[in-house]
């Protein structure tokens, strides 16, 4: 799908916490796409069959050891860059952690405040379509 740049559908969780930081976690190097790149939602390609809600859940479960994370739809959004093409549905939830990081997909992962995020972004490579999600919610 991704080697054909094929259009997919993927789901995009962003999880704060309650002093409204953002859980940002980086990427694996073993990734396809944007290895070592930090990500500021939880998410992933939505299977075949399955509801852009259940791929959140599956997703929050799978990467960061959330069970049924009480999800809050935000919009939908389309990403297109030179390695993705994403139909996404981007939701919230609020959790405190602890997480159980998902050492396939993600190597650390840690709170930040959301203007934190645009400074760390300016030093340190993330992922285009989190950070596109991002500047629409803040508003940037």
């Amino acid at each position: 799908m991704r080697q054909k740049r094929l259009t997919h559908r993927a789901s995009y969780i962003l999880v704060f916490n309650r002093a409204g930081e953002l859980f940002i976690q980086k990427r694996t190097t073993t990734k396809d796409i944007y290895p070592g790149y930090y990500d500021v939602a939880a998410g992933g390609v939505v299977l075949a069959g399955e509801t852009y809600e259940e791929s959140a859940e599956r997703e929050l479960f799978e990467e960061l050891g959330i069970v049924s994370g009480g999800i809050k739809f935000l919009f939908d959004h389309f990403y297109r860059d030179q390695d993705n093409s994403v139909w996404g549905r981007v939701f919230s939830c609020v959790h405190e952690g602890p997480f159980v990081l998902q050492k396939e997909e993600v190597e650390i992962g840690f709170f930040v405040g959301i203007k934190e995020v645009f400074q760390l972004a300016g030093k340190e490579p993330f992922t285009p379509d989190g950070l596109e999600i991002l500047r629409k919610i803040a508003g940037n």
